[in-house]
């Protein structure tokens, strides 16, 4: 992603977000070390504790000299393969991390935790494999990788690229391809390093027949890139879409489809999308305590559906 150099009077920059983002996973470090025994799965991924869980997960295991674990997902359709993921301990941060989002100038919320509506997309990619049956596929900021491994083990698409501005990252999406690579079966997947503000990406300009990305339009410095990219990767000639599921935050969301009509595409908003999910969403609305916090406008995505 691509950092703003804005006054100190205007907005926050993408450096200063990273470091708000970041700290909390620094500082949660110092913490008293009798702490270290509550450290079980709620402490693993974020997406134990709270979320969706529309994709049961279970710990495999956790070197605890390491940083990482593995997790075990069991995705909720008869038939369809279990896959592994490696990925970073939640709020398990150093200032390497900092040090290494600064220098590709890449924002470094992918590897702090799974997201929510990474969840969303891969329940609803599974719900919906016809969409990318032998299609061309890339995900767009994809974190550890779930969505688009969902993809490439349940849909039978022809290509299922997984990609991410962080390198860290896509060291991890590299490492999961491998471990699930038996789940594939004739869909190439493969990994890539790739920063929204690319005005060209080598032989893939205009090839992909389904772009999905999930909780990308957080940050307003990086709306103009991403819908940028978007509109670069989406093929032409020949019908295409981008899948997007985000939540509003505020008029966040507003502001990035104001840059998808400003690259001349078209988009829907769909709130009730899927039964189960939007149960889910209800149950949190009246005081589910499995999710404390829970907000529609910050917590609940919404489907962007994105066309020329």
């Amino acid at each position: 992603m691509e950092t703003n150099s804005n006054s100190a009077s205007s907005k926050p920059s993408a450096s200063s977000l990273r470091w708000r983002i970041l700290s909390r996973a620094v500082l949660h470090r110092a913490k008293n070390p009798e702490d270290e025994s509550q450290l079980g799965m709620k402490l693993i991924s974020r997406k134990a504790a709270k979320g969706f869980n529309l994709i049961p997960c279970q710990l495999l295991n956790h070197d605890h000299e390491s940083r990482d674990a593995q997790f075990c997902y069991t995705l909720p359709t008869q038939g369809c393969p279990k896959l592994v993921l490696t990925q970073r301990l939640n709020n398990n941060a150093d200032l390497t991390d900092f040090e290494i989002c600064n220098r590709h100038n890449v924002d470094n919320t992918g590897i702090v935790c799974q997201w929510p509506s990474e969840d969303v997309l891969a329940y609803y990619c599974l719900s919906h494999a016809d969409m990318f049956r032998s299609k061309r596929v890339i995900e767009l900021g994809s974190g550890y990788g779930l969505a688009g491994l969902t993809i490439a083990a349940t849909t039978e698409a022809l290509e299922v690229v997984i990609s991410d501005g962080n390198p860290q990252v896509v060291d991890y999406i590299l490492h999961n391809i491998n471990t699930n690579s038996g789940a594939f079966g004739e869909t190439r997947v493969k990994p890539m390093k790739l920063h929204w503000n690319e005005k060209e990406v080598s032989n893939l300009s205009h090839t992909f027949d389904v772009i999905v990305a999930s909780d990308c339009t957080f940050f307003k410095e990086f709306h103009k890139d991403l819908a940028q990219v978007t509109e670069l990767l989406l093929k032409k000639p020949g019908p295409s879409e981008a899948i997007f599921f985000s939540p509003k935050r505020g008029n966040s969301l507003d502001k990035f489809l104001e840059e998808i009509k400003d690259n001349g595409l078209l988009f829907s908003i769909t709130e009730i999308y899927d039964t189960e999910i939007w149960n889910r969403h209800q149950q949190f609305m009246n005081g589910d305590e499995s999710w404390p916090g829970y907000e529609k406008d910050h917590c609940y995505p919404l489907l962007i559906r994105i066309t020329r």
